[in-house]
């Protein structure tokens, strides 16, 4: 097919996926919407049944309260159930309680069983970080225990500090891949940037090469139609859809993978903030120059990359699972002269550890002199204010890149409604004038950075797959330390201007979008 014509097929895909994003929202509306009359008419009309809801909503605030997540995530539900016990109360059952999420960690749990163990931690590398920074072994300890990611040492990291970077070291690596490709990507546009890289792979698949495309359903609903699957078979690929959404009752509506993963061989993987939609690549510019970043690995830590895929791959209950994974995880040949360590890992929602964050707070803890982060979003717990504060407080140099264009004006709003509680205690805030910063990073004192999928919002902390790769010891943590240092000459620094007295309709506003980011 000419590329014209691929154009059409494009704008025809867009129009779809709008369409069916709107349809689908109208109808868990009306879902919602009936259910709530339902249960107000029933509530007007029978005493008992009010008597009941409120019984309910009782227990229900109780259990709510009992459980392990983060308070602000428990105090949204239960300031809604208990203004509107029938309207909380529900939307809670059909939104909030999500029970579909106990079949996908069954199924998650019997794929685990046949894969972690095929990525040991090694005594040597786990030793030898031990003995230059303890602080970071502990940390790597604790990746290793409860997410089942290992440390390895003799993996090259290369840090791109522009998407359209990477995406060339990509194509070029794409090019020579000899036995297997993963793309696994929350978000794929069926445009120009795509289709440099469907164009290798038509390619590759003509050389015997296997090829895999993974995609959400919810982050791709405005890029591609339908037809996209079959399309991709048509031309060799493999393609799978994560979770299909349809509007139906126990909605398993927050999961979503959000995370970006390209595995060639077992050997060359790459991630980072990036989809493969032209606005990442700037080729198209809805919001102003869009910053991102990310990282390429050759060597052993790819095979957490790989394991992380075939995880996806074989959850997704729509289609044959692998029947011997040994074909994806070849040995590989540590690259000469290379220095430090890498732990690529994943987080996942359907267990109560929050891997991302726990990262996170992890650094700002560790860190002596500075911690800095990048993040399109600023929603976060106040756990993680908490570390953010105490470590200004003592001394450490803590700094929050956020974009200065946003993609999403509300959540913006929520943004900033967070700078203050920061800023008053010597957190600095820097907003990223050109356009939208989507990069989702970490660095502090010139010795560990984190690069991945991971924003710090609830979505990501606690709603999503994602992934990261924790770095220490090596040049591209300074190679990221300068993009960092770039990237806030280009920013506009807020802090003061959040740091002044607020007016009291501020204070109220930023309240109410404090109270309802959970669910944003």
């Amino acid at each position: 097919m000419s590329r014209s014509g691929n154009k059409v097929e494009q704008k025809a895909a867009v129009k779809n996926g709008v369409l069916r994003l709107v349809l689908i929202a109208i109808s868990l509306g009306v879902q919602i919407a009936l259910v709530i009359f339902a249960a107000l008419r029933a509530n007007a009309y029978i005493e008992w049944f009010n008597i009941l809801m409120r019984l309910l909503a009782i227990l229900l605030a109780l259990g709510i309260y009992s459980q392990p997540r983060t308070s602000a995530m428990k105090m949204t539900w239960l300031v809604l159930i208990g203004i509107s016990p029938v309207v909380g109360v529900v939307l809670y059952l059909l939104v909030g309680l999500n029970r579909s999420i106990k079949r996908m960690r069954h199924r998650y749990e019997e794929i685990d069983k046949g894969l972690f163990p095929l990525i040991p931690q090694e005594d040597e590398p786990f030793q030898a970080l031990e003995q230059q920074d303890p602080l970071i072994a502990n940390l790597s300890r604790y990746i290793g225990t409860h997410a089942h990611y290992p440390v390895y040492q003799g993996t090259k990291v290369t840090y791109f500090a522009e998407a359209s970077d990477g995406l060339a070291a990509q194509l070029e690596d794409l090019r020579k891949a000899e036995h297997f490709i993963f793309l696994f990507y929350y978000a794929i546009e069926d445009a120009e940037a795509f289709h440099m890289v469907e164009d290798v792979l038509v390619e590759r698949v003509k050389a015997g090469v296997e090829v895999r495309i993974f995609y959400d359903d919810i982050g791709s609903i405005t890029f591609i139609d339908t037809d996209f699957v079959k399309r991709m078979e048509s031309r060799g690929f493999q393609c799978r859809v994560f979770n299909p959404f349809a509007p139906v009752l126990n909605l398993f509506l927050n999961n979503r993978d959000h995370q970006k993963i390209t595995v060639i061989d077992g050997k060359i993987g790459y991630t980072g903030g990036y989809n493969l939609a032209n606005e990442y690549f700037n080729l198209t510019q809805p919001y102003g120059y869009w910053k991102d970043t990310g990282v390429r690995l050759e060597g052993e830590a790819v095979r957490s990359f790989t394991v992380t895929c075939l995880e996806m791959w074989n959850a997704e209950k729509r289609g044959e699972p692998d029947r011997d994974y040994t074909p994806y995880l070849p040995h590989i040949t540590a690259p000469e002269g290379v220095e430090g360590f890498v732990q690529p890992y994943a987080d996942t929602p359907i267990d109560n550890e929050c891997v991302g964050e726990n990262v996170y707070i992890s650094l700002i803890e560790r860190a002596q002199r500075y911690v800095w982060f990048t993040t399109p979003y600023l929603i976060i717990t106040d756990e993680m204010i908490h570390a953010l504060n105490l470590a200004a407080k003592r001394g450490v140099d803590v700094r929050i890149i956020t974009p200065g264009i946003p993609d999403k004006k509300t959540v913006f709003s929520v943004t900033r409604s967070y700078y203050h509680c920061l800023t008053v205690n010597g957190v600095r805030i820097y907003e990223y004038t050109p356009g939208f910063c989507h990069a989702k990073m970490c660095i502090s004192d010139d010795k560990v950075a984190t690069c991945g999928t991971i924003n710090l919002d609830f979505r990501s902390l606690y709603h999503h797959f994602e992934n990261g790769v924790l770095y220490y010891g090596c040049q591209a943590v300074l190679d990221t330390k300068a993009d960092f240092e770039r990237t806030m000459a280009q920013s506009q620094e807020v802090t003061e201007q959040y740091t002044s007295g607020r007016s009291a309709g501020m204070r109220f506003s930023q309240l109410i979008l404090r109270l309802i980011s959970p669910m944003l």
